[in-house]
């Protein structure tokens, strides 16, 4: 049959062939071209032929696989590049194009049988990835083992391309996948507005947002804060992160501050110092973005009750901060560590505290937990605001159960957690809470329920100093016999350690609005008949506890001292020792450490501000203005004091001469006399 008896029986004119790759190649023989035309010719023979089957699909997809070669130029480039012949780039699948060969063309040469199979195993490679293209196969053995996931699904395929590369996000200070899951940072759950949403509803939350207007400022995008429009235009105020460096996955960052923001911190000391506001508020009003600043005016508006304003510049403070992390700073991986001991570094850790309380009131728990672990993440060895004095109540807040037991299971070993009293009650508490839900089986109930019981009776022998505050301030009366009993009555709060005090304290002030439930306090009276039955008993557990209490808790650690100072708990901060209170308290950076690495110091200042010195001196300078009483002091070698000793006598006589001469001649005037003494009172004038 000729070839225009096969176009027409296809339904093709000429000029309207399918596009193949021969007709693409370039400086094609005569020879070459009538081998295509004859092949071409029996395949066509072959699928009109009567013995085959399905005629009109034959004709379908042998189109459609022309069309797919010549779609996908790469597979053009890659026919071109392996020098095949023209006629195979239209034979895509091997295995279907072989049993057509073998049924139609057993008259052909052996030579042109080897060329094809040659052919065949220089193209086997790109046929191989062209069927998995085509087919869209769903899974397919990779080399290590795991199963291809389709295309489509890329969060999957980042996660395998994680775990290929062992980039898992875990701490290497906690341990493993475990520790991992309790202290891992979430970005979605960094933003208050997810969890409000939860509880209120979109609706709720977001009906009180205006639409955005056209000429607003462009800010950056950002994860803990969002920026806001009346925010004043964003300008780098000097802040810098370095990379100092890494070891064993873990990446140590530090804050640096340039020449420029140097200079505005020592404006910002003598703000400090003049004991004025105002002076804070016109620093920031040329610096908007000066983080110490906005630390301590927001302390300044949180006295003064204005909680808005308070938490907005702590938001502006992170976003600032936010804007200087370095490219491989991550909030979430947990191998990212900033050194206390450094002042750039504390106020980082300020602004995450501070946003964290604001976030707790404000009704967020979940939110403020998943800031307490990324202050936890940033230096989980020596934890300098002591955040695990607070986990545990978010924790049961949140009503994260399962994360506060893997959190005390894990860390008891090095951490010794049993020894803090927030731990001791919380996890008694936490089991009795998993005893109440009703979705648990019978047996799992009784097995929570007396886990709870042991637990709470030993943390109440553990600390007993607990039980009458927390009574208090929830507002119970309880039984005689518990009062009058030695072992929880005034004893047990006189006799404890002065740290047991501090912590014990700190627990009760802060969670006691957690044991006002009914139930709770059910069984908390239970636990307590108990505990008193086995101290009558002579339970040697009391005993072994009591020498505890009296070894330990001599002298708390200076991060648990600066932990209470920011709780502001009264109760709490009056049980601070003598050489702390004494200390000045700075709001942008309370009870610094002793060790502290300074990268620059503040200049010594020539001349002492007028508001800094007394009354007396502020009178004398009055007087005298080259009288500089403090400024005399501060000389260090001895031949300057004596001098400076003797220039003060001096400036001392010279003061009281002028002094008596200004008593001598204060003159009163005498009041004036009338000219009729003789005048009546009552007479008009």
């Amino acid at each position: 049959m000729s070839s225009r008896a096969l176009r027409r029986l296809k339904g093709k004119r000429r000029g309207q062939e399918a596009l193949d790759c021969g007709d693409l190649t370039l400086g094609d023989s005569p020879v070459e071209e009538e081998q295509a035309a004859a092949e071409e010719e029996q395949l066509d023979t072959a699928n009109v032929s009567p013995q085959t089957t399905g005629k009109g699909s034959g004709r379908k997809a042998k189109k459609n696989k022309a069309q797919k070669n010549f779609s996908n130029i790469y597979e053009l480039i890659c026919d071109a590049d392996n020098d095949a012949p023209d006629e195979e780039a239209e034979k895509p699948d091997e295995n279907k194009t072989s049993g057509v060969e073998k049924t139609d063309n057993r008259d052909k040469e052996k030579s042109d049988q080897k060329q094809e199979e040659a052919s065949k195993k220089s193209l086997s490679g790109g046929d191989r990835v062209k069927k998995k293209k085509k087919k869209k196969k769903s899974k397919a053995t990779s080399e290590d083992g795991q199963e291809a996931l389709p295309d489509d699904n890329i969060d999957l395929l980042l996660e395998n391309l994680k775990q290929s590369n062992g980039l898992s996000l875990q701490n290497e200070d906690c341990g493993g996948s475990d520790r991992r899951a309790v202290l891992h940072v979430e970005h979605r759950n960094l933003n208050p507005e997810t969890e409000l949403k939860r509880y209120f509803g979109a609706r709720a939350v977001q009906g009180d947002q205006r639409p955005r207007q056209r000429n607003r400022h462009f800010h950056r995008s950002t994860w803990m804060t969002s920026p806001k429009d009346s925010w004043p235009r964003f300008s780098r105020p000097g802040i810098s992160m370095t990379l100092l460096q890494s070891k064993d996955g873990i990446q140590f960052f530090t804050f640096e501050h340039n020449r420029d923001y140097q200079q505005v911190q020592f404006k910002f000391l003598d703000a400090v110092e003049s004991m004025d506001p105002n002076n804070i508020v016109a620093l920031l009003q040329l610096n908007p973005y000066h983080i110490d600043s906005l630390l301590q005016l927001s302390d300044v508006c949180r006295i003064q009750e204005d909680q808005e304003m308070a938490r907005d510049l702590i938001e502006r403070a992170l976003y600032s901060f936010e804007c200087a992390f370095h490219p491989l700073f991550s909030l979430t991986s947990g191998t990212c560590r900033l050194d206390y001991l450094r002042p750039e570094n504390r106020a980082f850790y300020l602004a995450l505290y501070k946003h964290m309380m604001f976030l707790e009131k404000r009704g967020c728990p979940r939110t403020a937990l998943e800031y307490c672990k990324l202050i936890l993440s940033l230096d989980p060895d020596s934890d300098p605001l002591c955040m695990l004095l607070l986990i545990d109540l978010l924790m049961l807040r949140s009503r994260e159960y399962q994360s506060l037991l893997q959190l005390y299971q894990d860390w008891e070993e090095h951490r010794n957690l049993s020894q803090l009293p927030n731990f001791a009650f919380s996890t008694a508490l936490c089991h009795f809470h998993l005893s109440q839900q009703e979705d648990l089986h019978p047996e799992d109930t009784d097995k929570q329920r007396r886990k709870a019981d042991q637990m709470l009776q030993d943390a109440l022998i553990m600390f007993p100093g607990v039980l009458m505050p927390l009574l208090d301030l929830c507002t119970v009366q309880p039984d005689a016999t518990v009062t009058s009993h030695a072992f929880f009555g005034p004893k047990s709060q006189i006799g404890q350690p002065p740290a047991l005090t501090e912590l014990t304290a700190l627990y009760v002030g802060r969670t006691c609005n957690l044991w006002r439930e009914a139930a709770v306090m059910l069984w908390l009276e239970e636990s307590v008949k108990e505990v008193l039955r086995r101290v009558d008993a002579e339970d040697p557990f009391v005993e072994d506890c009591q020498n505890k209490r009296k070894q330990r808790y001599q002298s708390a650690p200076r991060n648990i001292h600066r932990h209470v100072l920011l709780s502001e708990i009264k109760e709490a901060v009056a049980s601070l020792p003598l050489d702390v209170t004494s200390q000045p308290m700075m709001g942008f950076d309370p009870l610094p450490p002793l060790d502290s690495v300074m990268s620059y110091t503040r200049p010594e200042r020539q001349h002492v501000g007028a508001t800094n010195e007394s009354t007396l001196s502020l009178f004398f300078r009055s007087l005298l203005p080259n009288f500089n009483l403090q400024g005399d002091l501060r000389q260090e070698d001895d031949m300057e004091v004596a001098r400076a000793g003797q220039e003060l006598n001096q400036e001392v006589n010279r003061l009281m001469v002028a002094m008596r001469d200004m008593l001598a001649n204060i003159r009163f005037q005498e009041p004036p006399r009338d000219d009729n003494p003789y005048r009546d009172e009552e007479e008009w004038d």
